[in-house]
């Protein structure tokens, strides 16, 4: 029952970081999985792939888009390319080894932070 609940809130913990950041997934679910609910770096990462699947940011775009901060064409485009780019980043990520891909997961985020505190 505990996990229940702990789930949830790391789901709004997640939900708030990504409406007023637009980060969540990776940088908050991913973590949260592996060190508080101890799955492997793959079940993390498909876990919060499968959570994407409903439109669980219908509501924070609605926000953006009645304020004129959404540009729909670019959206599109990059959602295209995502589609593709998921497909082809899972075919990948499952051939490689638990600690290698929890090894360029924090990489990349190490290279994300830096250029954020950087820039």
């Amino acid at each position: 029952m505990l996990n229940l609940f702990l789930y949830i809130a790391v789901g709004v913990l997640a939900g708030m970081l990504s409406g007023l950041l637009g980060i969540g997934g990776a940088v908050i679910i991913v973590p949260c999985l592996i060190y508080i609910f101890g799955f492997s770096q793959h079940t993390a990462q498909g876990t919060t792939l499968a959570m994407l699947l409903p439109p669980i940011g219908l509501l924070a775009v609605w926000v953006y888009y009645k304020q004129g901060y959404i540009n729909i064409p670019v959206a599109g485009l990059m959602c295209l390319g995502f589609v593709l780019g998921g497909y082809l980043g899972a075919k990948f990520a499952i051939g490689f080894s638990e600690v290698i891909l929890r090894k360029i997961f924090g990489i990349c985020l190490l290279m994300i932070a830096g250029y954020m505190i950087i820039k």
